[in-house]
C-alpha cells in the first residue's frame, strides 16, 4: 500500500504519491481547486487507482510552532478528508517545504511560468519524504 502526500493551497493541491514500500516519495500532479469541494473526487480516484492507505496533510505552523489561520484550514481540509475516505490521515510540520521547492527550482533554472505549474507538487513530494524518512528513522513499518 501507499501513502499520499497533500499540499493544501487556495488555488492549488500539490499531490505526491510514495512507492509501494513507503520509501521514496514522487510528485503525482497538481489539482486545480476551481470551486470548493470540487477536488475531492479526484483524490478519491487517486485514493482508489493508487492503493493509498495513508494521507499525509501538510500542516504550515508559524515559525514559533503555532497554528494560525492557514493551519485552521489545513486541519479543516484533514477532517473532510477523514470523513470522505476510508484511509488514515495524518497531519505533518509542512514549514518551509514549498520555500525548498522554490529554491530547488531555481537553482535548477526553471523559469518562472514553469515553477508556478510545478512547486505545489514538489511541496507535497518534500512534505511526503519528510513523513516517509522520520517513520524509517523511527523503525515504524507500519502504525496506520
Amino acid at each position: 500500500m501507499r501513502t499520499m502526500g497533500l499540499d493544501f493551497g487556495d488555488k492549488r493541491i500539490g499531490v505526491a504519491i510514495s512507492d509501494a514500500f513507503g520509501w521514496t516519495a514522487q510528485g503525482a500532479e497538481v489539482i486545480e481547486r476551481k470551486r470548493e469541494g470540487d477536488y475531492l473526487e479526484r483524490i478519491r480516484e487517486l485514493v482508489r487507482d493508487n492503493e493509498v492507505d495513508a494521507i499525509v496533510v501538510g500542516l504550515p505552523k508559524n515559525m514559533n510552532g503555532t497554528i494560525g489561520p492557514r493551519g485552521e484550514i489545513c486541519i479543516a481540509f484533514a477532517e473532510e478528508l477523514k470523513q470522505a475516505l476510508p484511509v488514515a490521515v495524518h497531519m505533518w510540520d509542512e514549514r518551509l517545504t514549498t520555500v525548498a521547492a522554490q529554491r530547488t527550482l531555481l537553482e535548477a533554472d526553471v523559469s518562472r511560468r514553469k515553477r508556478k505549474q510545478v512547486v505545489d507538487k514538489m511541496a507535497a513530494t518534500i512534505l511526503l519524504q519528510n513523513f516517509l524518512d522520520s517513520r524509517q528513522k523511527r523503525g515504524v513499518s507500519d502504525d496506520r
